[in-house]
């Protein structure tokens, strides 16, 4: 598990599947503003490809992410579209409605650019985020990721079209928390 101040991120669990199913993806709102396509229902049981675990695709990398003390579930946290070859990858990462507001994001955002950065030995990673997602903005921001652009107009989500914000860390300009 790799281990932040408050969370940790380990390998997806069979049963995490359901929570993540149904506290982040089944919800309408939460699953449009978080995907970059229209959100469908899945059907219970199904093989969901944004949950379930595929250990030969070696371009995405997913964890659940759960508390430190307890090891309760909180949300789920990615490293996708990983580039081996320009040495990049976009992070990701979905709170539970319950986690949402603790601080959480931002301890996430660190343990995955250790990873990213450490572990991996990538030079760059992105986060693309709706430019209304204040949390994950600062988020990023506290991890040293630098606005580097506004993508005006680029995503459509219920029925308007939304900006979305454009973050970038490269390696050397990244301060990695106390002990991670």
């Amino acid at each position: 598990m790799l281990r932040g101040s408050r969370v940790g991120l380990r390998a997806r669990h069979e049963e995490d599947i359901p929570v993540l199913r149904t506290e982040l993806y089944d919800d309408v709102v939460n699953g449009s503003r978080a995907e970059g396509r229209p959100w469908r229902p899945i059907t219970p049981g199904s093989k969901d490809s944004r949950l379930v675990v595929d250990d030969n695709e070696h371009g995405h990398v997913p964890f659940s992410v759960v508390e430190l003390d307890g090891g309760t579930l909180v949300g789920t946290a990615n490293l996708w579209g990983i580039d081996n070859h320009n040495r990049s990858a976009h992070i990701g990462l979905g709170l539970l409605p319950a986690a949402r507001g603790k601080g959480y994001g931002t301890d996430v955002v660190g343990v995955l650019c250790h990873y990213g950065f450490v572990v991996r030995g990538l030079q760059r990673l992105q986060i693309e985020t709706l430019s209304d997602n204040d949390a994950m903005l600062r988020s990023a921001e506290r991890n040293g990721f630098v606005r580097e652009g506004v993508l005006r107009s680029s995503a459509w989500v219920l029925g308007e079209f939304m900006d979305e914000v454009l973050l970038g860390l490269l390696v050397q300009d990244w301060k990695p928390a106390r002990g991670a």
